[in-house]
């Protein structure tokens, strides 16, 4: 019986190239991720450019960036659909990682679970854009590019249900004296 959840074999080159540039960019900010309360934010936004080029809502390229704060995200990716939702389950599986490895160095640290939740979040949504997405594939590597994206989806939602409610943020309801 195949495994299904098992990524096939057959990942053409190019498919291959892009998605170890996309993790490997990813592992060079992971430092930089976790020191933020914007961590998540940035799997998140990669996550949803590849949706939204799947779903044909991609916006046009943006005209040189203005605001020199403004991250330089790039073109935006290219590929097959199979390609970008196997580039969806990396980064997806790269986040489960770097969550994995803060969680083992700081686990008190606030800005995982503030992290977490956005990931999740987001998470519960792409659930939603995945299942209508497996009604209407037939292509065998999208179908285990998406039966990965729902594992990994379910790993990350489990473990963000699991969070104690967020606590209030003392320091922005301190009184003036």
């Amino acid at each position: 019986m195949n495994d299904l959840s098992r990524p096939r074999g057959t990942v053409s080159p190019a498919s291959r190239r892009m998605s170890i540039v996309w993790l490997a960019a990813l592992l060079a900010t992971a430092g930089f991720l976790f020191a933020k309360s914007a961590s998540a934010q940035i799997f998140i936004r990669a996550i949803n450019l590849r949706f939204a080029i799947i779903n044909g809502t991609a916006a046009p390229p943006k005209p040189k960036k203005s605001d020199k704060e403004e991250p330089d995200w790039g073109d935006p990716p290219k590929g097959t659909r199979a390609e970008l939702l196997g580039d969806i389950a990396g980064i997806l599986d790269e986040a489960i990682t770097n969550i994995d490895d803060v969680s083992r160095r700081d686990e008190k640290n606030p800005l995982l679970s503030r992290s977490l939740r956005k990931l999740t979040a987001a998470t519960n949504g792409y659930l939603n854009q995945i299942n209508a997405l497996k009604t209407q594939s037939k292509d065998p590597d999208e179908l285990a590019a998406i039966v990965r994206i729902d594992d990994y989806a379910n790993q990350i939602i489990e473990v963000g249900n699991k969070l104690p409610s967020p606590s209030p943020d003392t320091d922005k309801k301190k009184k003036k004296p």
